[in-house]
């Protein structure tokens, strides 16, 4: 890892991603590069100097020179900020993606992230009833039992705008990127039902890193239009809101072997109505899911922490 020289020369730094240098090894002419993106993550626009005593053409120098990453080789680390297009040149504000954190869809407010319950034991320590879990607690175990989710919203996040007008229809997510550790867990419906079918990730990578792709046409559970007036964590005009829940994987449901390679001790108790699951009881992992949107390339990290009663 280091930093490129930007004093004064354009600099081109381009790597094949893991799994490029991947089908290029194998050398069966599976090889093609067909997409490229572009990120301005390390720039700070902040910078722009329009008072520079130098002149115009020193107005943007310290963004010019700034000093920026080489290109990273993990698809998970580097292009958080993706550039975009528009054809309309008119645009005050750009859409944002933002957790929805109300309802079923809040955060477990001791952590302040979405705990997933990972086996029945858990389950059991905490409610007599799969569906009585407190805001942020979810059903890992069983997901179409529990009621609480996992929600983003998209929009324009402002105040200048009031949240009835209709949002331009080109600044609308109509497709969203969800990715999770497959190691840890998958995305399923949202929806409470018992016989609930999982979602199919399209590509799981070399970091077992699993992608899934929801289309507002073809999954009308998982993508939903906000309404003028409904509650959202988005200000002025609103797009889509994305909702799923989180199943967690087998390895993590019957052995406790990646809560000893990847996660730790509890050390602060998890609270759900009368009931109480002790600090020195538990083992947790900290992860995230990550949404995009696929038009505009914003993304959402959200912190999960998968809990396990361990003693």
């Amino acid at each position: 890892m280091a930093f490129l020289d930007n004093s004064g020369d354009i600099i081109l730094d381009a790597v094949l991603t893991d799994l490029g240098r991947k089908r290029l090894a194998e050398g069966n002419g599976r090889f093609k590069i067909d997409k490229y993106a572009l990120s301005d993550d390390e720039i700070d626009y902040g910078l722009y100097d329009k008072n520079n005593t130098s002149g115009s053409a020193y107005y943007d120098i310290n963004i010019l020179q700034t000093p920026i990453l080489e290109s990273f080789t993990n698809n998970m680390s580097s292009m958080k900020s993706r550039l975009i297009s528009y054809t309309s040149n008119d645009l005050l504000f750009l859409p944002v993606i933002q957790g929805f954190n109300d309802g079923d869809s809040g955060v477990f407010s001791t952590f302040s992230n979405h705990v997933v319950l990972v086996d029945s034991t858990t389950i059991t320590a905490l409610t007599t009833n799969s569906t009585a879990l407190t805001t942020g607690l979810l059903n890992g175990f069983e997901p179409g039992k529990g009621v609480n989710t996992i929600a983003a919203d998209q929009g324009l996040d402002t105040e200048e705008l009031g949240n009835e007008e209709a949002i331009d229809p080109q600044l609308i997510e109509s497709q969203f990127f969800v990715q999770i550790d497959n190691r840890l867990g998958s995305i399923v419906p949202a929806i409470s039902a018992v016989d609930s079918t999982e979602y199919t990730p399209v590509s799981i990578d070399d970091d077992n890193i699993a992608t899934y792709i929801f289309t507002a046409d073809g999954d009308s559970e998982a993508i939903l239009p906000i309404d003028a007036g409904a509650a959202s964590s988005i200000v002025g005009p609103r797009g889509n809101r994305i909702k799923f829940k989180i199943q967690a994987s087998l390895d993590l449901k019957t052995n406790t072997f990646l809560f000893n390679q990847l996660g730790t001790g509890g050390a602060t108790a998890i609270v759900n109505g009368s009931k109480t699951l002790a600090a020195a009881d538990y083992s947790f992992i900290d992860s995230t899911v990550r949404i995009s949107g696929v038009s505009t390339g914003y993304t959402l990290d959200l912190p999960v922490r998968f809990v396990k009663k361990t003693t």
